[in-house]
């Protein structure tokens, strides 16, 4: 049985489980448990079997697929608060898990069994909602990387994960080789490009980092 503080965190931090009635919270308080994923760890690998509903309450995860020539295409990320909305596909349809899952960091994820998943969607209205409203955000992400893949240049797509990555102090903790993974490029050009503007005063580049010097540039950057 989980501890008393892991479950206040996970009720924390997903307000939709207080709104189960008393027998669904039951349910869910005495199946869940905490699986934890050190950086680098994996959550899924590709065709794997979808044993357990995810939801990250703290940590950040990488969906991802790779090509036949090994280039990775960035999918999205599960961060604190998020589900991971293709193990929720599998749960639904009985399928594998279509892509990968690997932990950037210390990741720490509140997981209950297909059977609970189930007797939570036919019985809380609630829940299923969440469920759902999470599903269709997917696909609209998904859209949307269709469209970026297949339309924006490669700048304005480098110039927007710079600036979604970025922590306060405006610093990338991510190597070039990473970054073009997130973007479906190889490392060369995505270095070429942050040379490029590290010479105009955009970003300065250090090691294992990219640190932006002038966000609003950045922002308005729009590739010539």
């Amino acid at each position: 049985m989980p501890d008393n503080h892991r479950i206040e965190r996970w009720i924390e931090r997903f307000p939709i489980v207080q709104a189960l009635d008393a027998s669904q919270l039951q349910i869910a308080r005495g199946t869940v448990h905490f699986p934890v994923l050190e950086a680098g760890a994996t959550a899924y690998e590709l065709e794997g079997e979808c044993a357990n509903y995810l939801m990250c309450i703290e940590g950040r995860t990488r969906v991802f697929r790779l090509s036949e020539a090994g280039r990775e295409m960035l999918i999205y990320k599960v961060t604190g608060g998020g589900t991971c909305v293709l193990t929720t596909q599998c749960l639904l349809t009985g399928g594998t898990f279509p892509a990968e899952s690997i932990a950037e960091e210390r990741t720490e994820l509140a997981a209950f069994p297909v059977s609970t998943f189930r007797q939570l969607m036919a019985g809380s209205e609630d829940f299923r909602r969440f469920v759902l409203d999470d599903y269709t955000r997917l696909l609209a992400n998904l859209l949307t990387l269709i469209e970026e893949v297949a339309f924006a240049p490669l700048e304005q797509r480098l110039a927007r994960r710079l600036l979604v990555e970025a922590n306060p102090a405006g610093i990338v903790a991510k190597t070039h080789q990473q970054l073009a993974a997130d973007l479906g490029s190889v490392r060369e050009v995505v270095s070429r490009v942050l040379g490029e503007w590290a010479d105009k005063g955009l970003v300065e580049l250090k090691r294992g980092q990219v640190a932006i010097i002038d966000r609003a540039a950045l922002a308005g950057h729009q590739p010539h």
